[in-house]
């Protein structure tokens, strides 16, 4: 149905998995990867019409890619491990059967690992003006189902090219914020912010921050096998479905493309 909405001349804004990976299709986190709207232009001739399609990625690499991109811009990532803890709104509804989630983690999400793998490749990768190209990243997921309402939490080692100081990793963090010239309603003050707490993020505390829009990461440490571990936390139904589309259709108002 995208698709013909596209035909049609309408701009599709979507959340959901269809498209994201064609060739002409724009996955888009609006601070990471806003360049790759130049893609829609293939879209605009392959449909002899003004609409196309722009989609937003899957809700857990949504925040994944939110705190791996302040690093990968200064220092480059080679390498991410990543284990989640994802809320049951996840699911959909009717959900998780009550049986099956209480008093139990279930560490199986159909085809949510195979999308961590290669969503961020995409993101953080380039686009030439024919195809992308994706980032030259190996990334490692492990997926489960945890008894939490809101918000996916993460735990995160990555390997960097360049080997900077834990400060220098935060500071990449707090200083991110590619958005602010455009002042677009959704968008959050930052979108990534950094929690002192040894025990933050956490998922009834922080999974609002923003109004739900922000990454909030924590427990920076040195990783024995990588380089440096963290935790992350974004709001899933927020950051990571319908507010992602809504801020994507923002960005693409003030660039013109509506």
């Amino acid at each position: 149905i995208e698709e013909e909405f596209a035909r049609a001349g309408y701009v599709v804004s979507s959340n959901s998995r269809n498209h994201r990976m064609d060739k002409d299709v724009p996955l888009l986190i609006p601070e990471v990867n806003a360049d790759h709207l130049e893609a829609v232009t293939l879209q605009k001739k392959k449909y002899a019409a003004d609409g196309y399609i722009v989609t937003n990625p899957n809700c857990s690499t949504i925040g994944l890619v939110l705190g791996i991109a302040p690093l990968h811009q200064k220092f480059t990532v080679k390498k991410i491990m990543v284990t989640t803890l994802q809320a049951l709104s996840g699911a959909g509804y009717p959900g998780v059967a009550s049986l099956d989630i209480l008093d139990n983690v279930i560490p199986f999400i159909g085809g949510e690992e195979g999308k961590m793998e290669s969503e961020p490749l995409k993101i953080l990768g380039s686009f030439d003006g024919d195809a992308f190209k994706p980032a030259a990243i190996a990334v490692s997921a492990s997926c489960n189902r945890v008894n939490v309402k809101d918000g996916h939490l993460e735990c995160v080692s990555v390997e960097l090219e360049k080997k900077p100081t834990a400060l220098e990793i935060i500071a990449a963090w707090e200083s991110f914020n590619p958005l602010a010239r455009y002042d677009l309603p959704s968008s959050p003050a930052r979108p990534v912010v950094y929690l002192h707490n040894e025990r933050r993020p956490q998922p009834r505390f922080d999974r609002d921050t923003g109004k739900g829009m922000t990454c909030c990461v924590g427990r920076l440490r040195e990783c024995p096998v990588l380089d440096y571990k963290f935790v992350l936390l974004s709001h899933n139904t927020i950051r990571g479905a319908a507010g992602a589309a809504i801020l994507n259709a923002e960005l693409l108002y003030v660039k013109g493309l509506l």
